[in-house]
């Protein structure tokens, strides 16, 4: 019989105490695929609340020029 494995469920980084700002590009990069998508919940591990307010950080670093739209 195959025996399954109970995944470790991810902590939401943000409500551990990390913040995400979208001046600090290297950490606004890790929540972006390779052709400039927004990264989902079930990859980033944050809660519904803090992807929101990931999503918006993204959208402000790009309009204010800091990352490029499509890569």
């Amino acid at each position: 019989m195959a025996e399954f494995r109970r995944k470790k469920k991810k902590i939401c980084q943000m409500c551990a105490g990390k913040s995400v700002d979208y001046k600090d590009v290297m950490i606004v990069n890790k929540y972006i695929s390779d052709k400039g998508k927004i990264l989902p919940r079930r990859m980033t591990g944050a809660c519904a609340k803090h992807q929101r307010h990931i999503a918006e950080q993204i959208k402000y670093a790009r309009f204010m020029a800091l990352i490029p739209y499509v890569k």
